[in-house]
């Protein structure tokens, strides 16, 4: 009996009821499966499950992990804080960054990305709440942020993420999300040039449910694939 599997198709269900609801097509909404602390093992059975995109929280775990898994032709997340001396290794290793949060960082990356001949995709993290132990730049902050890093020429803003308060409660995250939704509109009307608003990353094991209703195109889970972390 392969667990792992049998999660991955509760989960896709799970994925096209939301949407459906909702009047959007499933098509339109990417599992991510964060992969903290889990085995290679672990990930290759994810994979021949038919997941091909999976996130990230830390530089070493992942760059261990991409090595030992390079044969299974699958597209690489960062999802984790990121600081600026980790930028090399992030340019290197992953095809989207979901956490850009200051400039400082965005230039390295840029800096990074134009050593390698890359266009680095990039997502702005957003700290809707204020909450001081998360990191994400404020609502107006991004906005002010996403018109900066426009002009560096090696990087691609494809659109938000958020980490919203831990509720044990997905309706009472639904306003943060509904405001990650509303921020991305207001950016895409500006029609900032070099920046895509097509992904909203929003959502967890606990309520990918209603981030999707609200919008979400990346949702970020592990302990409904994986199972609890030891």
């Amino acid at each position: 009996m392969n667990v792992i599997a049998d999660n991955i198709e509760q989960i896709r269900e799970r994925i096209k009821k939301a949407a459906l609801d909702r009047g959007r097509s499933p098509e339109n909404v990417r599992l991510v499966a964060v992969t903290k602390t889990v085995s290679p093992e672990q990930i290759r059975k994810a994979a021949e499950a038919g997941l091909d995109c999976f996130g990230e929280n830390y530089i070493q775990e992942a760059d261990k992990k991409i090595k030992a898994l390079a044969d299974i032709g699958v597209s690489w997340h960062f999802i984790g804080h990121l600081q600026s001396n980790k930028a090399k290794y992030a340019v290197r290793l992953f095809d989207l960054i979901h956490s850009v949060d200051s400039l400082k960082l965005a230039k390295e990356l840029n800096r990074q990305a134009s050593g390698h001949g890359k266009i680095q995709k990039i997502l702005i993290q957003v700290n809707l709440a204020g909450e001081q132990t998360k990191s994400g730049a404020g609502k107006q902050a991004a906005v002010e942020l996403i018109s900066d890093i426009a002009r560096l020429e090696n990087l691609s803003v494809q659109g938000l993420m958020t980490l919203p308060p831990f509720f044990d409660a997905p309706e009472t995250v639904r306003p943060y999300f509904r405001q990650l939704a509303d921020l991305r509109d207001e950016i895409a009307a500006k029609n900032i040039a070099n920046v895509k608003m097509a992904e909203l990353s929003m959502g967890m094991t606990g309520d990918f449910e209603t981030a999707i209703e609200e919008g979400a195109t990346l949702v970020r889970i592990g302990t409904a694939i994986f199972g609890e972390r030891s």
